[in-house]
């Protein structure tokens, strides 16, 4: 069964700059998972780099609960980057913490629309 995909429809709220997250919209990503998601996480450049000040930050509540379709980040910005080569070059020299293994964007569900299949 291929992955579920969205859509996105509309600028996604975040850290980066609005000229970067607008180049989402329009773009389809695969979703891990089947469905929108709750967890908690923090901003892509204001949140923790290390495990160390991730579990800090669970300890003493700082992360906030969020809700959305989480995507892994490196074939998110891949797809970006046929798109938009200019902004996958903004995440990668602003975020490089973000392309370790198992990271993932999560895109607020109100600017996602659910895709069709392949």
């Amino acid at each position: 069964m291929p992955p579920a995909r969205v859509r996105i429809i509309s600028v996604p709220p975040g850290e980066a700059p609005a000229d970067i997250r607008r180049a989402w919209v329009g773009l389809t990503l695969p979703i891990v998972g089947r469905g929108p998601m709750t967890g908690f996480g923090s901003g892509v450049l204001t949140g923790p780099k290390s495990i160390l000040e991730l579990l800090w930050r669970l300890v003493t509540f700082r992360m906030q609960v969020h809700e959305g379709y989480a995507v892994d980040v490196a074939t998110a910005i891949d797809i970006l980057a046929k798109a938009r080569p200019d902004a996958a070059a903004w995440w990668r020299h602003a975020a490089p913490h973000l392309f370790r293994r198992g990271h993932r964007f999560v895109f607020a569900r109100d600017c996602c629309q659910p895709a069709e299949e392949p």
